[in-house]
């Protein structure tokens, strides 16, 4: 029987330990990467895409990421087409972060999947996990919002600038508020 890596473990949604000597390593690919992105403003919209696509799981066309931006490891990032995240977005991307065609994202966001036990012993121990996040296609995420960990927002969408996400949040819904509610 092999044991899973922490990083499998991570991947897998499971029970992990971060301090650990491959996510370190990724963590500092990453930073050197985020150093590079966050001083691109001055490149041309082409040379940023490139940027995007060589830290990315999937970057679909004519993508935009204003700096300053932050992730975990930007590995498990999906962009799709036309997708906007405003300055200072931040993505815990310990599992996977989807985002589908032409959905505008407003300064400050953050799209949290990291998560923590709620056993007071687990946490002691060091232990996290995380639970994917899935935005949908043109949806818009007012400035200010966070999106916590396990939560699905549908196509069409529109979330409330401040609004703390805990559901799921249906196609065309409109949700406000903390916690954010469907109008």
């Amino acid at each position: 029987m092999t044991t899973k890596t922490q990083k499998q473990r991570m991947l897998a949604g499971e029970l992990y330990v971060a301090d650990d000597p491959e996510l370190h390593a990724d963590l500092a690919r990453i930073a050197d990467w985020m150093d590079r992105y966050n001083a691109s403003q001055t490149l041309s919209q082409p040379a940023r895409q490139a940027l995007l696509e060589e830290a990315f799981a999937r970057v679909g066309e004519g993508c935009t990421i204003r700096p300053p931006f932050t992730c975990d490891y930007g590995y498990n990032i999906s962009l799709g087409r036309g997708v906007f995240l405003n300055f200072n977005c931040c993505i815990l991307d310990v599992v996977a972060v989807s985002i589908g065609d032409m959905t505008q994202i407003g300064p400050g966001v953050q799209i949290l999947t990291a998560d923590h036990p709620r056993d007071p012993a687990q946490r002691r121990q060091m232990l996290e996990f995380g639970r994917p996040i899935s935005i949908g296609a043109n949806v818009w995420i007012g400035g200010g919002a966070l999106i916590l960990p396990g939560v699905t927002i549908g196509d069409d969408a529109i979330i409330g600038a401040g609004s703390v996400v805990t559901r799921d949040v249906p196609p065309g819904g409109v949700a406000v508020g903390n916690p954010a509610r469907l109008r």
